[in-house]
């Protein structure tokens, strides 16, 4: 694949993953007040959390540091995929991290912590752009050790 067509399938990945996220968390707080829930099935609530931690509450209250981290991992990414935007699928995960994050950062930025809202029972509570970059990270990895796998059997 060129080089622009793996960018911009990255960034339409982005932005469907952004504007997702953003969507979902909007009809979540037109119809919850924080703290209050809806169970979807048995195990899994809709609660309306404002989260000022990272993902799955960790590094809660961090403030800047939270921003630094997200922001040195955002440009470690482009920078990664800089080098390698012509390897197979990577623009696939790439985007969905990017626009995870992004949706979080809009959070950030909008009113100071990031909308949580899908409450599993015994796990904190997370969002859709939490799930992109879950999801992105997994397949980045597999990308990555795949390829060194295939480069370990061909040499």
């Amino acid at each position: 694949m060129n080089l622009a067509g793996a960018w911009g399938r990255a960034l339409l990945v982005a932005v469907v993953a952004v504007a997702a996220d953003q969507v979902v968390k909007a009809l979540v707080l037109a119809s919850l007040r924080t703290g209050e829930s809806i169970n979807v099935f048995y195990g899994i609530d809709i609660t309306l959390v404002r989260n000022d931690g990272v993902a799955f509450g960790a590094l809660g209250g961090g403030g800047p540091l939270i921003l630094v981290l997200v922001l040195a991992s955002v440009t470690l990414l482009l920078a990664y995929f800089a080098r390698h935007a012509r390897d197979r699928l990577l623009w696939l995960p790439v985007g969905a991290i990017l626009g995870g994050a992004v949706g979080n950062l809009i959070d950030r930025l909008r009113i100071g912590k990031v909308i949580d809202f899908i409450d599993p029972i015994a796990w904190p509570a997370f969002n859709l752009a939490d799930v992109f970059i879950v999801v992105g990270v997994a397949g980045f990895v597999l990308l990555i050790l795949s390829e060194g796998a295939e480069a370990s059997a061909a040499g």
